[in-house]
């Protein structure tokens, strides 16, 4: 395993990160149909196993059902061992609208509070915005409230989760925030435009989405007849694979390890012989600059298509 430093925090992590949603609830390509098949005690076994193949950064959040309380379980015992990132509840209302500024700051505080009761700990060493969006980056007092928690010792660090292009570009502009958690992956690669600032200014990237809830697998080409397009340009990244790399969950984890700036990529497991799999992956070999050239020029072409949430709900997955 190698370890890298989370941008600028001093925080040293492991390349590849525990996903901990699939731990928590049930979590697939086609929502609706995904089934949570592990047991308390086996996703405790999954941490454990984890840690001691050399993880140390393990991400989970408010909403993702019971992982936080799973987490909090597991780790007694080796807490300052370990780093943990996890994320406020989500701020919109039902009907789309933000609450008041002082309902925000009280949700925040509110969350945060949950987070360490479940996790069983006195501090997180990345707390998230979740979802975060240009209206939500533009509150003063979001802000405030993640400088007191983080005055406070309760976070260590303040980051955030985000979707597109112009919610990274806002927040690296905005200078507070130390760690940023975006979709990168073979298919969806336009947050790579911001890898470069986000250096620069020191900012943690862990990457998330790198097997796009596993539509980067076997499974991709049982798709959806409207989904034939998608179907067909996965077939394209056969030209990568070589005596190395010769499926498509390998070259996708490769791909998005590839990058520098990437301080974590962050992997769902819910099965062991998965980690294990996975460090096999992880193995400081990674995408020379021309296969990572080709890679780059076989993103998909219509990005903006790239919406498993809208295709699930049309009944495409």
């Amino acid at each position: 395993m190698q370890y890298k430093y989370l941008g600028n925090t001093g925080l040293k992590v492991s390349e590849v990160a525990f996903g901990g949603v699939e731990i928590g609830m049930p979590y697939g390509l086609k929502m609706s149909q995904a089934k949570h098949m592990l047991q308390k005690q086996d996703a405790i076994k999954l941490l454990h196993h984890a840690f001691d193949q050399g993880i140390t950064l393990f991400d989970t959040a408010r909403l993702y059902g019971e992982s936080e309380n799973i987490m909090g379980e597991a780790f007694q015992g080796i807490r300052q061992q370990i780093v943990l990132a996890s994320k406020c509840r989500h701020f919109r209302n039902p009907d789309g609208t933000l609450p008041d500024k002082f309902a925000l700051k009280h949700i925040v505080r509110q969350s945060i509070h949950e987070s360490l009761n479940a996790l069983k700990t006195d501090y997180i060493d990345v707390f998230m915005l979740h979802h975060a969006d240009l209206e939500m980056l533009e509150i003063d007092e979001i802000y405030e409230i993640f400088t007191v928690l983080q005055k406070e010792g309760l976070i260590r660090y303040p980051g955030i989760s985000v979707y597109e292009v112009e919610e990274t570009k806002l927040a690296l502009d905005k200078g507070f925030w130390k760690v940023i958690q975006l979709p990168f992956n073979l298919m969806d690669q336009k947050q790579g435009i911001h890898f470069k600032q986000a250096y620069e200014q020191g900012v943690g990237i862990i990457g998330r989405s790198v097997l796009m809830r596993g539509l980067l697998t076997d499974k991709s080409f049982q798709l959806h007849p409207e989904l034939r397009a998608v179907q067909d340009h996965i077939l394209k990244y056969r030209q990568l694979f070589n005596s190395e790399i010769d499926n498509l969950v390998a070259l996708a984890m490769k791909f998005a390890a590839s990058f520098p700036e990437i301080s974590s990529v962050l992997v769902g497991f819910d099965k062991i012989k998965f980690v294990d799999y996975a460090l096999e992956i992880f193995n400081s070999k990674y995408l020379n600059e021309e296969q990572v050239a080709l890679a780059k020029s076989l993103s998909y072409p219509d990005q903006g298509f790239l919406n498993l949430a809208q295709w699930d709900n049309n009944g495409w997955l």
